[in-house]
């Protein structure tokens, strides 16, 4: 299944600059990237769209991007929790960003994408596989734009967001992806990764 179109000004290396069928690989030079990106006050994000809702994650985490393909389902794991791929010998939790975030589901289709991020936990730095509706950009964010979520009660978005910004007149929020499935990925729930 091919990728839908992305833009790949600004991307960081793809294995071979090519497409690998349903994969891109992301080689991230993060020492050069982040020196780049200190020296203009700003970051590179990844966005990528959740119903009619732009969000982004920081790109030095994006491992790689990848078509959607089915995934072989834990017993008794968390409802965000799709299941697991195996990724060259890694195995990779999947989770349902649509679901994680209590929104509407929705059919799997050409456009769905998996992000598999580098994350930092407890136990090391694991790769986590998030299932969007679609990839849009990677975009520079100039770090005084970013502003702090806003308290809300009742609510505990405020754990996983690290801030919101405006890219094209658009609202962008911003995601800590170790925060974010953190409560998915507990140990327990986790399988070791090594196949």
């Amino acid at each position: 299944m091919p990728l839908p179109p992305i833009a790949t000004t600004g991307l960081p290396e793809i294995a071979g600059g090519t497409r690998d069928g349903s994969t891109v690989a992301m080689h991230n030079n993060e020492s050069r990237a982040e020196g780049a990106l200190a020296s203009r006050g700003s970051r590179q994000v990844l966005t990528f769209s959740l119903g009619r809702e732009i969000y982004g994650v920081d790109i030095l985490r994006v491992k790689e991007i990848r078509g959607w393909s089915p995934v072989t389902r834990i017993p008794q794991s968390p409802a965000s929790l799709l299941g697991v791929l195996n990724l060259r010998g890694a195995i990779v939790p999947i989770i349902d960003l649509r679901v994680r975030f209590a929104l509407a589901n929705a059919d799997f289709n050409a456009m769905t994408v998996i992000i598999v991020l580098s994350l930092q936990t407890g136990q090391g730095q694991r790769e986590c596989g998030v299932v969007v509706d679609n990839v849009k950009d990677v975009v520079d964010i100039a770090l005084e734009n970013i502003r702090p979520v806003p308290s809300m009660s009742g609510n505990d978005a405020s754990e996983f967001i690290e801030g919101i910004t405006t890219v094209d007149e658009q609202m962008l929020i911003l995601l800590n992806p170790d925060d974010l499935v953190a409560r998915d990925l507990s140990p327990a729930a986790l399988p070791d990764q090594a196949a």
